[in-house]
């Protein structure tokens, strides 16, 4: 008899899972006052039919207010799609999120030991000390590029740098003990247009 009972619970504690696993995954809609299902099939563009038999309703009057309707596959699909597009239209500022990255970033002064002061498209940091520029390798982020970094704000790739390959951003700043301050770590930076 023990037996039984516990096969029994297993099964269930298995039945119900999967069932909920299921329903979770689902797209859903809870139905609101006023709402037909002609309408709400017309939303997620489907058919009346197609919401009856996938909810297991044998007709329209069963789809009450209250009611967590089911929804066709294509619909989550659809609703991640627009999840996407919503991220890609990310704003920062007056500026639209292009790319969002995790690179490892230094600092650097215009007064180091043989610097010149100048970069490689041309800013003078001794006459502009306080520019936000960050030194990139051009061929993950093009010069001139507007970038938003985490703890330094938006900046302009400026400058490129022999240590400066993949995945690495140096940050101008003004003093060398700053520069120290910064160290070196991982930053979320948003490349933006």
């Amino acid at each position: 008899m023990f037996h039984k009972r516990l096969l029994c619970s297993f099964a269930f504690i298995i039945f119900t899972s999967l069932f909920f696993s299921n329903a979770i995954s689902a797209a859903t809609h809870t139905i609101k006052k006023g709402e037909e299902l002609d309408k709400i099939a017309e939303r997620y563009n489907t058919s009346v039919h197609t919401l009856l038999e996938i909810n297991e309703l044998e007709d329209k009057k069963q789809a009450v207010t209250g009611y967590v309707l089911q929804l066709p596959d294509h619909i989550k699909n659809n609703q991640k799609k627009v999840k996407e597009k919503k991220e890609k239209n990310e704003k920062l500022d007056d500026f639209e999120v292009v790319k969002t990255l995790t690179v490892e970033a230094s600092a650097f002064t215009a007064s180091c030991k043989g610097c010149s002061g100048k970069t490689a498209s041309g800013i003078n940091l001794k006459k502009n000390p306080d520019v936000k520029l960050i030194a990139v390798d051009p061929k993950i982020i093009p010069l001139g590029t507007k970038v938003w970094v985490e703890g330094y704000g938006i900046a302009v790739a400026g400058d490129t740098g022999g240590s400066i390959k993949g995945s690495k951003i140096d940050v101008f700043v003004k003093t060398k003990k700053t520069a120290l301050n910064w160290g070196r770590k991982k930053v979320e930076i948003k490349i933006l247009k």
